[in-house]
């Protein structure tokens, strides 16, 4: 351990070399945090990344580096939250060269987006694109369904002329629900949401859907064969697993029945399962041996994110650096139980802020959550050493920044999200440390705007948040057991700590900052 910890020991002799002014800026502590999250949202904006991921040159367009030829032979298909803004943005660019699309897109969302201004990410009058909206509250139903046999049917009758164009963000996996012959709609999911309630991971969970579904796991793209198929993703999920974001329907994965069925027997749903489930689990090879020529569709096609969560840190950044901040990326998938998260951004707090070397005990204990929540050891060391030389050579302010998806554990029956309650947590580490601009300040927002069932993305906390809660009668663990933390921040000092951006048309999980003002140290 002592090793580790001399990787980031600050160094005397740099206290003695070249140190940065600061950068003045009269704009608060909060005020900054709100810019630099703004600036993370609109990075990952749907018409935004696919304008920067397609490069038009007259008849053709550069995508990932490689050049598509135009010739009136482009077709779309889409499914996701931020698709329709994707798609608008896409025909603008491919123009008369677009034949034909189907997108299927949340309920209710072309009157949303009206009503909130953000006509840009509307489709124009004389769209070549059927728009199909469904799933709602976020469940597949019956329009979803329909929505996804238009998308099959408009890949099945494509040549290998054709060009498919395939829009894809977060999710996707319910507006896409295609369950295979004679699997009902009705029985997909009740074997899904079985296995969910078990306890079933994503990863086991995916398994059994792409197992029962027409178009996920690939098959989308078999479907579309032997056409030229191109998906531009928008990333939902850590780490950007192209099989896991919608379930992957233009990523090619062999599903085999007995790998199915050992996850439906390690959570004893075997017996429970409907006959025509066990009929289609029942067939001895993957669903497209039957048809080699067919299935080897790897070379004809092409899978690129366009926008992820480490997109919006990256821009995240370089707002900050503007607004006289050193940016500085701790990690893009941030999970785990929400209060071992806060511990983390507790320590590191402390470690930024401390005025002498910080105690061997807050490095250790920060590497030792550092696996609870996602953040490699490497990465906190990197981490640690960058903070204490910035407050060794006086680089001034610092903000740390993360991403990723916590989860909370319920206990009650309260309103708030993972930020909102992350916030709070965050706050109640942070508890008699300065306050802004001599202390730190911690914001936790999700990008997609909405944090669980409120209109709140997330809040903004600091050293203060304990006796300003309790100068207010304000109990904050009462809050934190009955999951409150929106009621909290609602009545606390008039909201005026909660992150209310609006609608945001897009989702890259979460986005966690730490600012960090310049410390003044003492040197023995």
């Amino acid at each position: 351990m002592a090793r580790v910890l001399s990787l980031f020991r600050p160094q005397p002799f740099l206290v003695h070399v070249g140190r940065r002014k600061p950068i003045l800026c009269k704009m608060s502590m909060d005020s900054r945090a709100r810019k630099v999250f703004a600036a993370a949202v609109e990075a990952v904006q749907p018409d935004v990344v696919v304008r920067q991921s397609i490069e038009r040159r007259e008849d053709s367009v550069i995508i990932s580096g490689q050049k598509f030829t135009l010739k009136h032979n482009v077709h779309l298909v889409g499914f996701g939250k931020a698709v329709l803004g994707m798609a608008a943005e896409a025909e603008r660019i491919m123009g008369d060269h677009l034949v034909k699309g189907v997108i299927s897109v949340p309920h209710g969302i072309q009157q949303t987006l009206q009503q909130h201004g953000k006509n840009h990410l509307l489709l124009k009058e004389n769209s070549h694109i059927r728009v199909m909206e469904g799933a709602k509250h976020n469940l597949p139903d019956s329009d979803a369904h329909n929505a996804a046999e238009g998308i099959k049917q408009l890949a099945s009758e494509l040549t290998e002329k054709d060009l498919l164009l395939v829009l894809i963000s977060g999710g996707g996996s319910a507006l896409l629900p295609a369950p295979i012959p004679p699997i009902s709609l009705q029985e997909k999911q009740d074997v899904t949401r079985k296995l969910a309630g078990a306890g079933a991971t994503i990863q086991e969970l995916n398994t059994v859907r792409r197992a029962l579904s027409v178009l996920k796991g690939g098959g989308l793209a078999h479907c579309a064969h032997p056409a030229q198929v191109i998906s531009l993703i928008l990333s939902d999920v850590i780490g950007d697993p192209l099989d896991l974001i919608a379930s992957g329907p233009t990523m090619w994965s062999e599903v085999w029945p007995e790998e199915v069925l050992s996850v439906l027997e390690r959570y004893k749903l075997l017996n429970c399962l409907p006959a025509s489930v066990k009929d289609v689990l029942g067939k001895p090879m993957p669903r497209w041996r039957e048809n080699k020529g067919k299935s080897n569709t790897s070379g004809r096609v092409l899978n690129t994110v366009i926008g992820s969560n480490s997109v919006a840190l990256k821009w995240a950044g370089r707002r900050a650096r503007e607004l006289g901040f050193r940016p500085l990326v701790l990690a893009p998938g941030v999970c785990g139980d929400v209060r071992s998260v806060s511990r983390l951004y507790g320590l590191l707090a402390r470690f930024a802020c401390s005025r002498e070397e910080p105690p061997p005990e807050i490095a250790s204990e920060l590497l030792r959550l550092g696996p609870e929540v996602g953040v490699e050891s490497w990465d906190l060391c990197r981490t640690m050493q960058v903070l204490g030389e910035g407050r060794t050579e006086g680089w001034g302010s610092t903000c740390l920044l993360a991403g990723g998806e916590p989860t909370v554990e319920l206990t009650g029956n309260g309103r708030g999200g993972r930020n909102q309650e992350l916030a709070l947590r965050v706050g109640l580490e942070l508890r008699d440390m300065k306050l802004p601009p001599n202390g730190p300040v911690f914001l936790s927002g999700g990008t997609d705007g909405q944090d669980g069932p409120t209109e709140a993305a997330g809040a903004i906390t600091d050293g203060g948040l304990y006796e300003e809660a309790q100068a207010q009668g304000l109990d904050i663990h009462s809050f934190l057991t009955n999951n409150d933390s929106y009621t909290f921040f609602t009545r606390l000092s008039a909201g005026q700590r909660l992150l209310v951006p609006g609608l945001t048309c897009t989702n890259v999980m979460d986005v966690h900052m730490l600012l960090i003002p310049p410390i003044p140290i003492n040197m023995r």
